[in-house]
C-alpha cells in the first residue's frame, strides 16, 4: 500500500483515503481518536483505543493480584452502599 497524501482543508478536516477506510471498516458517523507520537500522529479507531485501554487495565490488575471477579464483586459492593446511603435503606432490625 503506498502512502497516500491528503490536503487539509479549510476546517482542518482531511479526508481518510478509501483504501484505508475499508481497511480499518470505518463508516459514517464511526469515531476515530489520535494519538501524538514522536513522529507524528496515529489515526486510530474507537473501539482499538477502547480495547487497548482494556488491556492495559487487564496488566495493572494482574500485577496487583486482582482478578477481574474480585474487582466486579467489589464494584457491587460499592454501588450497594452508596444506594442504601442515598436512600437511607440501611437494615435497622439488628439495633
Amino acid at each position: 500500500m503506498s502512502t497516500p497524501i491528503v490536503r487539509v482543508q479549510e476546517k482542518g478536516q482531511v479526508t481518510i483515503p478509501q483504501e484505508i477506510r475499508e481497511k480499518l471498516d470505518l463508516k459514517k458517523g464511526d469515531m476515530v481518536t489520535f494519538v501524538e507520537t514522536d513522529v507524528g500522529i496515529v489515526i486510530k479507531p474507537a473501539e482499538v483505543v477502547v480495547s487497548d485501554a482494556l488491556d492495559e487495565i487487564g496488566r495493572a490488575l494482574k500485577e496487583k493480584g486482582i482478578s477481574l471477579e474480585e474487582l466486579l464483586d467489589r464494584g457491587r459492593e460499592i454501588r450497594g452502599e452508596l444506594v442504601e446511603d442515598e436512600y437511607d435503606l440501611r437494615d435497622t432490625s439488628a439495633e
